[in-house]
C-alpha cells in the first residue's frame, strides 16, 4: 500500500556500509521503522543522511506492507527546515535527549493525530525560541497527557504530590510523595503552555532535580522506561 506521510525522526542506526535503519513517529501509522538504502553514500543522487537527524520533520512516500518490520521509503524531503535546532549546541542536546525519550516510550504502530500535532508544534516552538532552558521540563510534563498519566489537578492546594498515583494529597504517604521545591515547580508548570514558561525561573540545580523527579514519574507509570543515556550530556551543557 503506497502512502504519503509526515514523520518525525526518533532514532537512526547504521546498517551495513551505506544503509540506515530509521525509527520514525509518523502521522498516519504511528511508530514505523524504515530501511534507508544508500543513505551514507556520498555520490549524487543518494538519500541525504542529514535528513535523519534527531527530531527532523520529513515527508515521504512509503510502500507500506503490514507485518513487515522494516518499511521502505521514496521521495523523502524535509517537511520543516529547522533554523537552530540542530546548530545550537544547547538545543541539539535537548533534541538528542527528547528523541531518546520518545524512541523509548513510543513503541506501537498506532495513529494518534493529537500527539503528532503536539510534537510538531513543540519542536517548531523550540526551533524559534531564544529562551528555552526549561522547555524540556514542560514538554515532558505535557507529554503525559497523551500517555495517560497527566497529574490530577484537583486538590492542588495540598502539601504533597504522589508520583505513584498522580494525585495531590494532604499527607506524605510513602517514598514517592514529594514536597518542597519540586512540588512548587510542578504547580507552576501545570496548566501552562510554552508561551508562559518564561515566568518559571529555575537555576541548574533546581532544573536537574525536577527533571530527575519527572523521569521517576515516567518510570513509575511506564514499566519499561529507563533514564536516557543522553541525560548526562544534557545536564552538562545546562550546568
Amino acid at each position: 500500500m503506497l502512502i504519503k506521510t509526515n514523520a518525525i525522526v526518533l532514532s537512526k542506526l547504521k546498517y551495513k556500509d551505506n544503509d540506515l535503519i530509521v525509527k520514525c513517529y509518523t502521522k498516519q501509522k504511528g511508530v514505523v521503522s524504515y530501511i534507508i538504502r544508500g543513505a551514507l553514500k556520498t555520490q549524487k543522487g543518494s538519500t541525504k543522511a542529514v535528513y535523519f537527524q534527531p527530531l527532523s520533520q520529513l515527508s515521504f512516500d512509503s510502500n507500506y506492507k503490514e507485518n513487515r518490520s522494516l518499511q521502505s521509503i521514496s521521495e523523502v524531503k524535509l517537511n520543516y527546515l529547522y533554523q537552530t535546532l540542530h546548530t545550537n549546541i544547547l538545543k541539539s542536546a535537548i533534541a538528542m535527549f527528547l528523541s531518546e525519550v520518545l524512541s523509548t516510550i513510543l513503541q506501537e504502530e498506532e495513529h494518534n493525530g493529537a500527539l503528532y500535532s503536539y510534537l510538531e508544534h513543540s519542536f517548531n516552538y523550540l526551533d524559534h525560541e531564544t529562551e528555552f532552558s526549561n522547555f524540556h521540563l514542560l514538554f515532558l510534563l505535557n507529554l503525559t497527557k497523551y500517555l495517560g498519566f497527566y497529574p490530577d489537578t484537583q486538590n492542588m492546594d495540598q502539601s504533597y504530590f504522589n508520583l505513584s498515583n498522580g494525585l495531590f494529597e494532604s499527607k506524605k504517604q510513602d517514598f514517592y510523595s514529594i514536597s518542597g521545591e519540586n512540588l512548587i515547580i510542578l504547580k507552576q508548570l501545570l496548566g501552562i503552555n510554552f508561551d508562559a514558561i518564561h515566568g518559571v525561573k529555575l537555576n541548574s540545580k533546581q532544573r536537574q532535580s525536577f527533571l530527575n523527579m519527572l523521569l521517576l514519574y515516567f518510570e513509575l507509570h511506564l514499566g519499561d522506561f529507563r533514564k536516557p543515556k543522553s541525560l548526562q550530556i544534557l545536564n552538562q551543557v545546562f550546568n
